[in-house]
């Protein structure tokens, strides 16, 4: 009718359709999806199960050339039941789509591990309960950071040999160290032969800074437990909080009985250079806790070790680092934070990005 045209889209094919939870999980599908997996896709969905969420934006930039590459591939991986999403409400603008792992992609995880879906504790509707979580920006935020570096280390000034060695997420690290502390995740970065390992206490401006002064105690007593000394980044919002942070920060570090156990830096969002192809918190924003008064210099994340001179570098490497019988994968330890190298042009099935 002229009241009510036919849309040009109307005219294009049919979508495929989307496989529902019980078709996902058959023989016929999980067959086809052994076919239609890139390692990529298998990191994704290892990524999404250690990190319960991320953003289309997150995995484009820890994963994909390109926005566009990355939109079309997680659109054939929703589609064929491996991912699952949704968009938050937001007062302002549109949120971006937030994936979740969906039950074919936790099918494949656990079969690869020798498992079912029920021993690895995947739960679809526990899964999408993150969408209604009070934490989910604060989640997404803490992984928003270390996506940072992973895109950082993606793209490195010449000669520089850079990466995001370890990321374990704030599940993993209080199921480690949950009986006395639980940070927000764990780190290490890699400058060359440079080292540096990390507890990161993402704050976002809703903590009462007394309480956050007061997780040194815990991080004191994990050092003496383990006889490993962790440094602990401290990331907040403005300028003026970490001033107020500092203060309260430094009078807690200083009832320590041992401080050098506990090495604390600070920085804020407000120091990141927003005209910079890529920041992140690996650039020159870092500040010492013990940093003498009129010595104030920033540093960057690969020199921090040198303001702590007695801290050793980390004696073992991440695959050393096993997951423990506690893990929330207890077969696999945490998938390596920077994705697996793409394959050369011209080889792998064709159609795939």
């Amino acid at each position: 009718m002229i009241t009510n045209p036919t849309r040009q889209r109307a005219l294009r094919g049919h979508k495929p359709t989307r496989p529902t939870p019980r078709a996902a999980n058959t023989a016929e599908h999980q067959a086809v999806l052994a076919w239609r997996l890139t390692p990529r896709d298998r990191w994704i969905t290892r990524m999404l199960w250690e990190h319960r969420v991320l953003t289309a934006h997150q995995i484009t930039a820890l994963a994909f050339p390109s926005f566009r590459s990355g939109r079309l591939r997680l659109r054939e991986l929703y589609t064929w039941g491996v991912v699952d999403r949704f968009q938050p409400f937001v007062t302002v603008g549109t949120a971006p789509m937030h994936y979740v792992l969906a039950p074919a992609g936790a099918a494949v995880l656990a079969a690869a591990d020798g498992l079912d879906a029920k021993e690895m504790g995947y739960r679809h509707d526990r899964v999408f309960g993150v969408a209604h979580s009070l934490r989910l920006a604060h989640t997404v935020g803490v992984n928003e950071w270390f996506t940072a570096l992973v895109d950082r280390a993606r793209h490195p000034h010449p000669g520089e040999q850079v990466a995001l060695a370890a990321w374990w997420s704030e599940t993993r690290c209080a199921r480690h160290f949950g009986d006395l502390v639980k940070p927000d995740g764990y780190g290490r970065w890699r400058d060359g032969d440079r080292h540096i390992e990390w507890f990161l206490e993402y704050d976002f401006g809703t903590e009462v800074l007394a309480k956050l002064a007061g997780k040194l105690t815990g991080y004191a007593a994990l050092a003496q437990a383990t006889g490993i000394t962790t440094p602990v980044l401290v990331w907040l919002p403005t300028s003026r909080r970490e001033a107020t942070a500092r203060r309260l920060l430094t009078r807690a570090w200083r009832e320590l009985d041992d401080r050098r156990s506990v090495p604390v830096a600070t920085t804020t969002a407000e120091l990141l250079d927003p005209t910079a192809a890529h920041p992140s918190p690996a650039d020159e924003i870092w500040l010492p806790l013990d940093t003498p008064t009129g010595k104030a210099r920033r540093r960057t994340l690969s020199q921090l070790p040198d303001a702590w001179p007695h801290v050793p570098p980390p004696a073992t490497t991440v695959d050393d680092a096993g997951p423990g019988p506690d893990s929330p994968h207890p077969t696999a330890p945490p998938p390596s934070p920077m994705p697996p190298a793409a394959a050369p042009r011209g080889q792998g099935h064709p159609g795939r990005r």
